[in-house]
Parts: structure tokens; sequence; C-alpha cells
């Protein structure tokens, strides 16, 4: 298995991985395809089916869509200049990119919420057609928003497992799955971030570099957490949910001269550190996938509260606890999901607590057999979790539970440093347990706001 840090920690834009930052790419390629293809339509459409239909508009994912069209993608979002060409679509009802003909799209009658076809290869799909003057059409494709910010076409749907076994040959640590992974340790005597760190390095680009690529990543990390912690008011999207990171904090640094404070005030610091990062992507800011964006705050928060409260923690620790929860989040990814729409939150936020607690364990000093136990107790004690969110918007419950997720986390990371890595559920069959868990799951219960707190906290 090989999976790039980089592809698990991807930076781009709120307030969803799966069904913003997707479709938004999902659009750029389709205007690629129409370049290489020498195909030059005079209109264009496009439908979300699924989960996108049913949460796309509290996700932006029509908004994404037609700054996709226009040339936007998330890794350089430009909000002020996407709020631009937004105006000037809407009242000249042409996209212009480089490279193809000025082209016909009205967002009212050229992009459909499709909620009774559901594409057959995955919950979150979309279909792109280019019409020539007379409405003919000249060339369609569908894709498929799968999770963190990853999307591929129908075709390369069917081939992703081939593209995995290709992949596997070219790194010196081909770990398919942890059992594999601790094997591999074991043999090499090798710690998880160094296996991972050669396998990029095979791969990918030289040492500096990579670590050029490393610090970004956390760079917008920590940004993101600022200005969630600097910012106040109400969020985007008609709940008028009130941000609470910033009086919080406030609240937190008052305390931070009185005797004998409680304990568990630790808690509110590593929630208010997760919750900070997903108030700003609930309001369409810059963030990290990570794995997605729903579960974007979880890793940053528990990698602060190592850095801030832990004696000794260092700047030099944080390629090592990146690379790790990476090296988990690719397991998880290739043998189950970290999809919201396809197998609940227990993907989102279970994945991200699960790669937030291998991360601190391995800077804490743990063994890759205690690294493999905490990211294995982490997610087990997210199984079964549902994604309903309310209105359809990352913000209820959302935005809590990463802070939660991040508490367990840290809880997870102890409690393995506590052991010797022995335990009795490995963490592949937790995995599994979790691939399963979601196929049985009710379609309700992931990501269509049609069940749990999306239906019963409206009604109360």
């Amino acid at each position: 298995m090989f999976l790039s840090v980089f592809d698990v920690f991807k930076i781009g834009v709120g307030p969803s991985s799966s069904h913003t930052m997707g479709p938004m790419v999902a659009a750029g390629e389709f205007l690629q395809q129409l370049r290489d293809a020498n195909v030059h339509p005079a209109r264009l459409r496009a439908s979300l089916h699924g989960s996108l239909a049913f949460t796309g508009k509290g996700h932006a994912s029509d908004r994404a869509v037609i700054l996709g069209l226009a040339g936007f993608l998330p890794h350089d979002y430009d909000h002020q200049a996407a709020e631009r060409a937004l105006t000037q679509i809407a009242e000249t009802k042409t996209v212009t990119v480089d490279g193809l003909p000025p082209m016909a799209f009205d967002p009212e009658a050229d992009l459909r919420f499709d909620y009774d076809q559901v594409l057959v290869g995955h919950a979150n799909g979309m279909k792109f057609i280019a019409l020539d003057v007379n409405g003919a059409e000249m060339f369609r494709e569908i894709y498929y928003s799968i999770g963190g910010g990853f999307v591929v076409t129908a075709a390369e749907l069917d081939r992703v497992g081939e593209a995995d076994e290709a992949a596997i040959s070219l790194v010196p640590y081909p770990f398919r799955n942890a059992e594999e992974m601790l094997e591999m340790a074991k043999t090499s005597g090798q710690t998880i971030a160094q296996m991972k760190r050669a396998n990029e390095l095979m791969c990918c680009a030289s040492n500096e570099e990579f670590d050029i690529g490393l610090t970004e990543i956390w760079m917008v990390m920590k940004n993101c957490m600022k200005r969630g912690l600097d910012e106040a008011g109400a969020l985007p999207g008609g709940l008028n949910v009130k941000r609470r990171a910033h009086d919080i904090h406030r609240q937190l640094i008052e305390e931070l001269g009185q005797n004998d404070p409680a304990p568990h005030i630790i808690n509110d610091w590593i929630s208010v550190y997760a919750m900070a990062v997903n108030e700003e992507n609930a309001a369409g800011g810059q963030v990290v996938t990570a794995p997605t964006n729903g579960a974007a705050g979880v890793i940053p928060a528990t990698l602060m509260y190592f850095l801030e409260h832990v004696p000794h923690a260092s700047d030099d620790d944080i390629p090592t606890f990146l690379l790790t929860a990476a090296a988990i989040g690719g397991l998880i990814k290739t043998n189950a999901s970290i999809s919201g729409a396809e197998v609940g939150c227990q993907g989102e936020v279970g994945s991200a607590s699960a790669m937030a607690a291998a991360g601190l364990c391995a800077v804490l000093g743990g063994t890759p057999m205690q690294v493999e136990n905490a990211a294995e107790i982490a997610l087990e004690h997210h199984l079964g979790m549902t994604c309903d969110p309310v209105g359809g918007l990352v913000q209820v419950p959302c935005i809590e539970r990463n802070g939660l997720g991040a508490i367990k986390a840290v809880s997870a990371a102890s409690l393995s440093m506590r052991g010797d890595g022995t335990h009795f559920v490995s963490l592949d069959s937790c995995v599994e347990t979790m691939r399963q868990t979601g196929i049985d799951m009710s379609e309700k219960y992931k990501e269509t706001s049609q069940g749990g707190l999306a239906v019963n906290a409206v009604a109360c």
C-alpha cells in the first residue's frame, strides 16, 4: 500500500472534502478532459447524485461545481476572486477558461440536484455533460468523490485496486495492512514514521522538498486554528450556530494564573483547538483534510496539545507525528473508507482519531506495537458513529465531535503507552469491522441528513 502523506493531508477549502473539494476537483478534471479530447462545447451541464444531492447545498457543492467549471481548484483557492467569478457567472450565464471557448452555463438551469438517481459506484456521484450549439451531447463523464478530496471517474473506480498493486511495487516497505506494517518494522528495526518517509522518498521528492511540504501542512493547520481562535460571530448557513472557540480560549487564557485548576481543564484545551479548526472549516476557510474536512480538527488539535502541554515536546517531532498518522490513515482508506457518505462518521472522525492517537503515541516514544494499539483503541470506540449533519451543514454535531475525537486520541495514546503493545483486537480487525458496519448502516445515517440528529434536532 502506498498513499502519500500529501494525499492524506491535502490543503483545501471548507466546508467538506468530499462535498466541496471533490466536486471542485471533478469539475476541473472535466475541463481538462475536454481540452485533451479537443472538444469545444457551447454549453455545460452538471448533476449531483446521492449524498451530494441530499446535503450538497449545505456543503456548498453547487458553489464548488460552478467554481470548478470556472477554473478554481482547492489548493490555491482565492476567496475574493471566487466571489467575483460567481457574480459574473450569475450575470452572464457563461464560463470562460483557458484552452476552451466561452461556454454557456446557467447555474439555475444547468446544475441539477438529482435526488432520485443514485449512481452505482459510490454515494457521492456527479455527471458532467458538454453540449454543442444545437444541444446535442458531445462528451460526458461520471465522477465519484470518494472521501478526503479524492476524485475518480467511473472507469478509474473499477481500477483502484490495480493502481494500488502497481504502486506497492515501487516502495521499500509495501505494507498493505497493520499486520504487515508491524512485521516490517520488526524485521527492519525501523519506526513506522521512518518506513513511511522511506516510501515517500522513493516515490516523490528529495529530503529537502519533502520536509518543506510537511512544514507547509503543519503551518496551514496551525494558521487555520489561529484564525478559528481569533474569530467570533455566527457561522454561515442559516442555523445561526455561534462560534465558541474564541470565547472558550479567552476563558482558558484568563484561568492560567489560577491556583489549583481542575485537572480535567486539559480536555477543554484539546477541544478548543479542534473546534477552532472546524469552525473555520464550516465558514469555508482554508483547511487541511486530515483525512477529511469534516474531521479536520482532530489531528491538529492533538498535535497542538502535544506541543503546548507536554513537557519536552519539540517541533522536531512534528514530521514523526504526521508521517505516523498518515501511515495509519492510508491503511484505513485502503482497507475500509474515510467517507462519511460511505461508512458514516466512524470513517471520518473515527479515522482521524485513530491517526492522531498513533501520531501522539509515536512522538511520546511508543513502539510500533504501541502505536498500532493506540490507533485501534481510538478507532474501536468510534465504531458505529453515524454522519447526520443538521441542515446538511458541517456544524452540528461535527464541530464538537472533533473535540471529543481529539480527547479520545489522547486517551488512546496514553492507554497504549501503559502497556507493551499486546492487545486483544487488532487494528486490522477494527478497520474491517468499520467497513462491514458501514455496509450495514442505513443510508439515512450516511451524510444524507435524513436521520439521527439531522431530523430530531430540528424537530426539537
